[in-house]
């Protein structure tokens, strides 16, 4: 917004994406992105913490470069299933990508001393933003998009740095599938003021040690995410979702019977054959 004598009115959006130093802007250098890196599993032992340099810059600015300084910091694996046949970095660029700018978009702004970070351990990573989720964090897959910042999510779109079309956390599960990773948490904490949404992405496990709660969530997710994309979950896409192999068919019938015992599933048609029976998430 011009001035008299050359000089401009940033505004506040303006400054939260292109500001080459959020610190000149009262308020705003607390909703810079952090992304630390500890060693081990706790907090007690920080490895690195990642500031824009020499100041904290906007999200269109950094963002490129912090997904970049997040692969960075990952290990190298070589993945439990299928899906690839080489050396890869822990979890998918595509969900690091998608959580984060969730993370900013979704972050309530009028909090204060609180803004959104990314905390890598050696078995998990949180990505954490200010402000409790808009949807229950069950409908995140299937639910329309509801945006907290209706303006800077419109304009993170133009840039292509996200979409509004509410598929983003369906590509998140879908890369995470494809890795066959343990299905993310996505957790509203409401015990704290101001409220926090937190997603983790967990590192590569192998079925038989993931306990009863872990293993229904990605049930779950994989039910929603074969709904939404016009299909049913089977035994058979249940097994390729985990990795398991055709003549076991029994254990992806073992994981089945836990969900429908959570009932966060449901059998599509009860009267079908046993062997042609589909299931759909528990709201279908």
């Amino acid at each position: 917004m011009p001035k008299p004598g050359d000089r401009f009115d940033i505004t506040n959006l303006g400054a939260i994406l292109f500001a080459t130093d959020l610190n000149q802007f009262e308020r705003l250098g607390r909703n810079a992105l952090r992304i630390i890196k500890y060693r081990g599993d706790g907090r007690t032992d920080t490895a690195r913490e990642w500031r824009d340099a020499p100041s904290p810059m906007g999200y269109a600015v950094a963002f490129e470069a912090a997904v970049a300084v997040i692969n960075s910091q990952l290990p190298q694996n070589e993945p439990i299933g299928q899906a690839f046949r080489e050396q890869v970095r822990v979890y998918p660029e595509m969900a690091i990508r998608e959580l984060v700018a969730n993370c900013l978009i979704h972050q309530e702004f009028s909090v204060t001393g609180a803004g959104p970070m990314v905390e890598i351990f050696d078995s998990r990573m949180e990505i954490t933003n200010p402000g409790e989720p808009l949807v229950d964090t069950l409908r995140f897959i299937d639910t329309p998009p509801k945006s907290r910042n209706e303006i800077l999510a419109a304009v993170m779109r133009r840039m292509k740095i996200c979409e509004e079309a509410g598929t983003g956390i369906d590509k998140v599960i879908t890369a995470v599938e494809a890795f066959q990773l343990p299905a993310p948490d996505f957790t509203a904490i409401t015990t704290m003021q101001p409220g926090f949404t937190k997603t983790t992405l967990f590192a590569p496990r192998k079925l038989n040690e993931m306990d009863s709660k872990e293993r229904t969530r990605a049930c779950y997710q994989h039910a929603c995410l074969c709904f939404v994309t016009g299909s049913r979950m089977t035994n058979s896409s249940l097994r390729n979702r985990f990795g398991i192999k055709p003549e076991s068919s029994a254990q992806a019938s073992r994981l089945i019977r836990e969900a429908l015992k959570t009932q966060v599933i449901k059998l599509y048609d009860p009267d079908m054959r046993d062997r042609d029976r589909s299931y759909v998430p528990f709201q279908a």
